[in-house]
């Protein structure tokens, strides 16, 4: 069996309210129109997830609302869970390893340095560092979501805005 994870860092954040709480920062103009863009491209290749999972953190959910319109994925079918808020690799992990098995290709939209961490755990050290709105997509060879982690993985595709000759 094989499952596909669309890996998602959120897109650029506004730091323009100094007393805002980091969970509540908004995208700036530029992470939102580079989610439009990716949401574009993961379109264009006919890359669809059953799932999308994101962090509660405006900037995460965000991102997940705006990449769901370019896929024409209901937003209310967007699942918010806390632990992929700023918990850890282990935390996204387990997150991946309690997913229904229905679902055989799921997008998580989390934070950094976390999601780079995942990738690393999932595919071995392929990526220094994900920047803002990239996507990683990655194909795992298990037959249960809760096998995510525990078996190298490989990392098929990796995409960010400033990316040139996107295939």
């Amino acid at each position: 069996m094989e499952k596909t994870l669309y890996l998602v860092r959120h897109a650029k954040s506004s730091w323009g309210e100094p007393g805002l709480a980091d969970i509540d920062r908004p995208l700036n103009k530029r992470g939102c129109r580079d989610c439009q863009d990716m949401g574009a491209r993961l379109k264009k290749h006919g890359r669809m997830p059953d799932l999308i999972v994101s962090s509660p953190a405006n900037r995460a959910l965000a991102t997940a609302r705006c990449i769901a319109q370019q896929l024409h994925y209901p937003e209310a079918d967007i699942v918010t869970v806390k632990n992929a808020y700023c918990s850890g690799t282990g935390a996204l992990v387990d997150i991946l390893q309690r997913l229904d098995e229905r679902n055989t290709a799921v997008m998580l939209v989390a934070h950094n340095p976390d999601m780079t961490g995942l990738v690393d755990t999932l595919c071995g050290p392929v990526i220094s560092d994900m920047p803002t709105c990239a996507i990683a997509m990655v194909r795992l060879e298990i037959d249960h979501w809760s096998q995510a982690g525990t078996v190298v993985s490989e990392l098929t595709d990796y995409d960010f805005p400033k990316k040139s000759n996107t295939p």
